[in-house]
């Protein structure tokens, strides 16, 4: 039990050094492996480790879906996304901002990559935000706010490690993404609304449309809402895994880059090599967390902690709470990635013991993992903005965040006392 408590401590101070989680979890699971189990044992124990990590079928979902993101992201999706959605809801109070919410959650439902979103709509969205009056801090703060969204909806890749680290269907956990998604954008939109309404000032109405120029503007991006519905409908309908899914979305995304005419053969080699240094750094995470955890399983840990917890007599309830609190402070200071794959090993255990769904904590844990992204003091989706964005400010950014911070707290109440919005969809899954 003190082994494990040391290693905890070493792996902080590891990663407070500035070594990267990865190595971080990797050398401080192996040294402690040789510690309990010797040398031999450790070393053979580590390579069966990453033998099987490198081999494994449903990990192919990873490449996979990276790259989708990745051909996405350079067919230009993202401007004709927020066009039609500024042509949809410009005429609102708040509208260019609400549109800015709505791209962001489908763009991001493509790339899975929060951070990717909100640096591609930085680039899309401030402009016409800025011309049209709307003031720095609502607007980069819808900015921040919706590239958050990129962890949620499905396909995403930190609902891919939470599935790899527990071993939960992989695809029910992303159809559980899709309601709690709707409702976070739907939450957002409305924080926009209010706050226009209360300061209309900071966020003035656009210009109205005819609604024959709403329906033209989908022409632009029909091709890729289809896409969407047939990556994640295909889950959902069981016609084929994600695994399946993921092959499919890549091609399809390949195919729309094509008739959008955005690919060179120079730009296509760019995106295969970007998509294969993603995944590397991924599969050398998802490693070092797997041999991590090997190490506080033989070292008795994840058992003690669950009977310690356990023994408190809480309910699921008082848990949660306790969880959440502790998922709060620990966002304030990692970024998403690493607090899911530091957190896991640890929580996990304690969950099951209590009967807690795993599906529901996954879509839990990533919705908690998408409010650390917009916490200071790291809020790593506003660091993106103000590299992006270096004329605003970090406050300006922080300001502009605090009606979301409101919707964020009503949206986990609405998830923790109605959990059938979360688990609706993959209970009933075919």
């Amino acid at each position: 039990m003190t082994s494990a408590l040391v290693s905890i401590a070493a792996l902080l101070a590891l990663m407070a050094v500035g070594l990267p989680i990865a190595f971080a979890m990797l050398i401080v699971g192996f040294v402690g492996l040789i510690y309990v189990l010797g040398l031999a044992p450790a070393a053979a124990l580590v390579a069966q480790t990453t033998l099987d990590a490198g081999q494994a079928y449903e990990l192919s979902v990873v490449p996979l879906f990276i790259l989708m993101g990745s051909l996405v992201a350079r067919a230009g999706i993202a401007d004709d996304l927020y066009v039609a959605a500024n042509v949809w809801l410009g005429r609102f109070r708040g509208g260019l901002a609400m549109a800015t919410i709505v791209a962001c959650g489908l763009f991001s439902a493509m790339s899975g990559s929060s951070l990717a979103t909100a640096a591609t709509m930085a680039k899309v969205a401030m402009p016409p935000m800025k011309r049209h009056g709307y003031q720095d801090s609502i607007a980069a703060g819808s900015i921040a706010a919706g590239g958050t969204i990129g962890i949620l909806i499905p396909p995403s890749v930190v609902m891919i490690v939470y599935g790899l680290l527990t071993e939960t269907d992989i695809g029910k956990l992303f159809v559980a993404g899709i309601v709690p998604g709707l409702i976070t954008i739907a939450g957002y939109m409305a924080a926009i609304w209010v706050t226009a309404v209360l300061k209309p000032g900071v966020a003035p109405r656009g210009e109205a449309t005819s609604f024959v120029e709403k329906v033209a503007v989908l022409r632009r991006v029909w091709m890729f809402t289809l896409l969407l519905t047939v990556v994640i409908g295909g889950i959902y309908l069981g016609v084929f895994t994600p695994t399946e899914s993921a092959g499919i979305g890549a091609f399809g995304a390949f195919l729309l880059a094509m008739a959008r005419a955005r690919l060179r053969p120079a730009m296509v080699l760019e995106i295969l090599r970007d998509a294969a240094g993603i995944t590397t750094m991924l599969f050398f995470v998802l490693i070092g967390a797997l041999i991590y955890t090997a190490f506080l399983n033989i070292a008795g840990f994840s058992y003690w902690l669950s009977e310690a917890i356990t023994g408190l007599g809480l309910t699921q309830l008082e848990l949660i709470f306790i969880l959440m609190a502790g998922y709060v402070v620990l966002g304030m200071f990692l970024e998403s990635m690493s607090l899911i794959i530091l957190t896991i090993p640890i929580v996990f255990p304690i969950v099951q013991a209590a009967g807690i769904d795993p599906i529901w904590f996954g879509v839990f844990v990533v919705v908690l993992t998408e409010v650390s992204l917009i916490t200071p003091p790291v809020g790593m989706n506003i660091f993106v903005l103000r590299s992006v964005l270096p004329e605003v400010g970090f406050r300006t950014i922080c300001a502009g965040l605090i009606p979301f911070y409101v919707a964020d707290i009503i949206r986990i109440l609405i998830f923790l006392f109605v959990p059938m919005t979360v688990m609706f969809l993959p209970t009933s899954m075919h």
